[in-house]
C-alpha cells in the first residue's frame, strides 16, 4: 500500500455534518425545500438529524441501523479515532481550506456523532433511520425529491465494480420523483485517483432518460474532488 494513502479496510462509518453535506454538494435551501429527502449510506452523519431540527423532511438508510444505540455509539467512537490516526499519517496529502487543522477535524466528527445519536436514540428513530443497502432500496417508487450519497459509491470503486455502481444509481433513481436530483461526491477513490468509468456512466444513464452534470464544489480536502455528480430525472 502507498504510504500516503488513506489505509481503509472495508467500508468506513461517515460522521459528517449537515454544514459538511452542504458544501460538499453545493446545495442551497430551496434544494432541501422542494420535498422528501434521503441520505443513502449516511451511517452516523447528523444530516438527517440537522435537517429535521430545520424542518426538513429528511430519511437516512444504512445496514448498520440493525445496530442498537450502543453499538452505533462504540462503532462510530471507534471509526472517528481510526479515522484520525490515519489522518496523522497522511496529514500532507489533504487541504485544509474547510477543517483547518486534524483537531478541527476530529471535533467536527465528534459533534456530528452525538448529534446523531441525539436522534438515533429517540423511539421514533426507526422511522428516519431505514436499514437498507445499495443497489436495493426498501422505499415505494418516486418517493424523494432530493437524494445525496457521499463518501461511498466512487470513494470504494476499486472493492464495488461497475455494475454495482450503475444498479445502485438506477435503484436511487427509482425511488426519486420526476424533476428530482441525486448528488454524488466525491468522484475519486481513496488513492486520489478519478473514477475511471464516469464517462460510461454517463452514456449508459443517459439511455434511461437521466440528466446527467457535473457542478463545482468549493469544498476541498481530498485531493482532487472538486465536482459533484448531479442526476436528474425528468
Amino acid at each position: 500500500m502507498n504510504k500516503d494513502v488513506y489505509g481503509q479496510v472495508g467500508i468506513a462509518m461517515t460522521c459528517r455534518s449537515f454544514d459538511e453535506y452542504i458544501n460538499m454538494m453545493s446545495l442551497r435551501e430551496e434544494d432541501l425545500a422542494k420535498g422528501p429527502l434521503l441520505d443513502v449510506a449516511a451511517g452516523a452523519s447528523s444530516f438527517t438529524a440537522s435537517a429535521r431540527i430545520k424542518g426538513f423532511n429528511s430519511t437516512a438508510v444504512d445496514p448498520l441501523y440493525s445496530f442498537s444505540y450502543a453499538q452505533m455509539k462504540d462503532h462510530g467512537r471507534n471509526e472517528i479515532e481510526l479515522s484520525t490516526e490515519q489522518l496523522y499519517r497522511i496529514a500532507h496529502t489533504f487541504q485544509w481550506d474547510y477543517y483547518k487543522t486534524i483537531k478541527e477535524h476530529r471535533k467536527n466528527r465528534e459533534k456530528s456523532l452525538e448529534c446523531f445519536l441525539a436522534d438515533y436514540a429517540l423511539d421514533s428513530h426507526k422511522e428516519r433511520y431505514q436499514i437498507g443497502k445499495l443497489p436495493h432500496l426498501p422505499f415505494e417508487e418516486g418517493r424523494f425529491s432530493l437524494i445525496l450519497s457521499s463518501h461511498f459509491l466512487f470513494l470504494y470503486h476499486e472493492q464495488f465494480f461497475y455494475p454495482f455502481h450503475l444498479a445502485s444509481i438506477l435503484e436511487m433513481a427509482r425511488v426519486l420523483r420526476k424533476g428530482g436530483e441525486i448528488r454524488l461526491y466525491p468522484l475519486v477513490a481513496l488513492n486520489r485517483e478519478p473514477y475511471p468509468y464516469l464517462n460510461q456512466l454517463k452514456q449508459d444513464l443517459a439511455t434511461y432518460g437521466l440528466i446527467i452534470e457535473l457542478l463545482p464544489t468549493s469544498f476541498r480536502f481530498l485531493d482532487g474532488a472538486n465536482e459533484v455528480l448531479k442526476i436528474k430525472k425528468i
